[in-house]
């Protein structure tokens, strides 16, 4: 256990940031199932509206160091990739 004051505060606003940033993480693990969900029913429609929510929550928790700046940008370009070759099949 922590025995100073400022050791006190480090360990209380860690376990806010910890369950902060563990939402996040869930809610990008969520809205990429519901995209893959939209790409296998062929909903490219849906799937595109979900990737711009997608790329908008990557682009935030990449701004608020939940995650790497390029490895948000390198999920984004999969998910790009992945609509393209649904896009591309369903014509």
């Amino acid at each position: 256990m922590a025995h100073s004051r400022s050791a006190r505060k480090a360990l209380r606003r860690s376990l806010t940031h910890r369950q902060r940033n563990k939402s996040v993480r869930t809610r990008l693990t969520t809205e990429t199932r519901k995209f893959e969900k939209a790409l296998e029913r062929g909903d490219v429609a849906g799937a595109r509206s979900q990737l711009s929510l997608m790329t908008k929550l990557l682009q935030r928790a990449a701004d608020k160091g939940i995650m790497h700046a390029n490895t948000a940008a390198r999920r984004q370009a999969r998910l790009c990739k992945q609509l393209e070759k649904a896009a591309k099949t369903a014509k």
